[in-house]
């Protein structure tokens, strides 16, 4: 599967913004998908996860109660609405997917098929 992420810009602090990520291929619902991020200097980290058939999610602590994943598995999208943001929410965003028989969709390992991420920038 390949992905495009997409939705990223500059918002101030408690604004909002939702990311896009275009999937290709085949079988969409067999994979998880999750969203990453990585912000300047610091590792990638594990923000939220969709279960491939969806209605099962995961999200970071950082990030539980302001952001929401969806998915469209009848048109390949998965989604990260994002609100009150926060200056510390600034990352590059990615989407990457995880074939479902690689294991929970909870688990960050076995994610793969990165996007090309998405610049986020929350200004205080």
């Amino acid at each position: 599967v390949q992905l495009q992420a997409s939705g990223g810009g500059l918002v101030q602090a408690g604004g909002s913004l939702r990311l896009s990520c275009a999937a290709s291929g085949r079988s969409f619902a067999t994979y998880h998908m999750g969203w990453f991020r990585q912000a300047p200097g610091k590792e990638r980290e594990f923000v939220a996860a969709i279960r491939g058939m969806g209605g099962s999610y995961y999200y970071a602590d950082s990030v539980k109660g302001r952001f929401t994943i969806s998915r469209d598995n009848a048109n390949n999208w998965v989604y990260l609405q994002m609100i009150s943001l926060k200056p510390e929410d600034t990352a590059v965003y990615y989407c990457a997917a995880k074939p479902v028989y690689r294991g929970n969709y909870y688990v960050p390992q076995g994610f793969g098929s990165w996007g090309q991420g998405t610049l986020v920038t929350v200004s205080s």
